[in-house]
């Protein structure tokens, strides 16, 4: 069983209190629930420990239905990182793991990495067709004795923190509020592809960035972005969107860096998606196009000059 060859190559060496779930977009309430883990951790003396999926559960458990990431593995992992859990550990969510009953699932926790308790999330659900929620999770932590952690949710403006919330809020284009709900900006990864060429015949020069397709993204249009290459960052506008004036309906991420002048082919970028400026438009002549495109540039060096006054400071990590 792949999920025990996993789990029996962990090197956890002490007692372990524990947190499961996919923490896609490690957001405030998860940053919540594992600063929550790490103190009880402290106080029992117990090795501080995450289970987190290689796929989201939703995958394999109903394939039609596309359910976008907010942060691929990699990003989640060191994500994860930074907050200073000691034990990582990623598993296959396999048809064979969803099979498996609470209590099995528990039981090779309890073999494989000497857990002793459960910090949990108040709508987490383990097992077969979910029958792990927390009053049963807490009913088989006294009969097989680890101890059961309930963590009430993070409210932020009337609204639960949650990953869902954060795609919706993304949906709109509302990037306040996910920065409200992250903690942090939202960021994208890619890798600069070869384009259509439309910006240099525009004279502003842009580069397309090579997104996952699952990737969840913010509502089309032109944002306000910074960009970090190496460890240097810059002011940008970035477009998403399927370009309506020439594009051929696809879905691309493209990125005006302010103030630079170089060669970003095959470059891997970060961006942080910081506000809306409008939405998408298809313009009738190409000198409206690079009108409204100066707008978009003037438009965003006045919000990057609001933040920067405002002691607003771009986020580096990962």
């Amino acid at each position: 069983m792949l999920v025990e060859e996993e789990l029996a190559k962990s090197s956890v060496n002490k007692d372990t209190l524990l947190t499961i779930g996919v923490f896609d977009g490690v957001h405030l309430g998860h940053k919540y629930l594992i600063s929550q883990l790490k103190k009880q951790a402290r106080l029992q003396n117990l090795l501080s420990g995450l289970i987190t999926f290689r796929q989201h559960p939703q995958e394999i458990l109903s394939p039609q239905s596309k359910l976008p990431f907010l942060t691929d593995l990699f990003q989640r992992t060191n994500l994860l990182k930074n907050e200073g859990i000691e034990d990582i550990i990623t598993l296959s969510f396999t048809r064979e793991l969803a099979q498996l009953s609470a209590r099995q699932f528990l039981s090779l926790l309890k073999k494989y990495i000497r857990m002793r308790g459960l910090v949990i999330g108040y709508d987490f659900a383990l097992g077969q067709n979910k029958e792990g929620n927390t009053n049963t999770l807490s009913a088989l932590g006294q009969e097989m004795g680890f101890s059961v952690t309930v963590i009430p949710p993070i409210v932020i403006d009337g609204e639960v923190v949650s990953s869902t919330a954060i795609r919706n809020a993304l949906s709109e284009g509302d990037m306040k509020r996910v920065q409200n709900l992250i903690g942090r900006p939202f960021r994208l990864y890619g890798r600069v592809i070869p384009g259509a060429g439309r910006g240099i015949e525009l004279d502003f020069p842009t580069a397309n960035l090579d997104i996952d397709p699952e990737q969840a993204l913010p509502a089309e249009g032109v944002y306000a972005t910074w960009c970090y290459i190496d460890d240097k960052t810059y002011q940008s506008v970035t477009n998403i969107g399927k370009r309506p004036t020439f594009g051929n309906g696809q879905l691309t991420v493209e990125i005006y860096l302010l103030d630079y002048h170089g060669d970003l082919y095959e470059q891997e970028l970060k961006i942080d998606i910081i506000q809306r400026l409008r939405s998408e438009k298809k313009f009738n002549t190409v000198e409206e196009l690079k009108k409204q495109i100066t707008k978009d540039i003037e438009q965003g060096r006045a919000i990057f000059k609001s933040k920067v006054e405002n002691l607003w400071i771009p986020v580096k990590k990962l």
